[in-house]
């Protein structure tokens, strides 16, 4: 790859951080947005994680999780979170 190839990847790169730092910020507002539900939030903050996830994808040179890694792994916390909420309500 030549010099200006290298730039231009590194301009395309640096673009699209911009892009989904942009993306999490409009999600982390409409998080605090009220009246829309819990699926809505619910969905707001998985959009928020993959984001997150694909800013790692493009920053690190390390393998990251798949997109079906990551849903499994949000799925299992949100089920933790979910036991836990159930253990709690049952104890009061």
């Amino acid at each position: 790859m030549n010099p200006d190839d290298v730039n231009a990847v590194e301009a395309k790169r640096q673009e699209l951080l911009g892009q989904l730092k942009a993306a999490e910020s409009a999600l982390r507002s409409g998080l605090h947005t009220r009246g829309f539900g819990s699926t809505a939030h619910a969905h707001l903050e998985r959009a928020l994680a993959h984001i997150q996830e694909a800013y790692v994808a493009i920053n690190e040179p390390k393998q990251v999780r798949t997109v079906q890694q990551l849903v499994e792994d949000l799925t299992r916390i949100q089920q933790v979170m979910d036991d836990a909420r159930r253990g709690k309500s049952q104890r009061i």
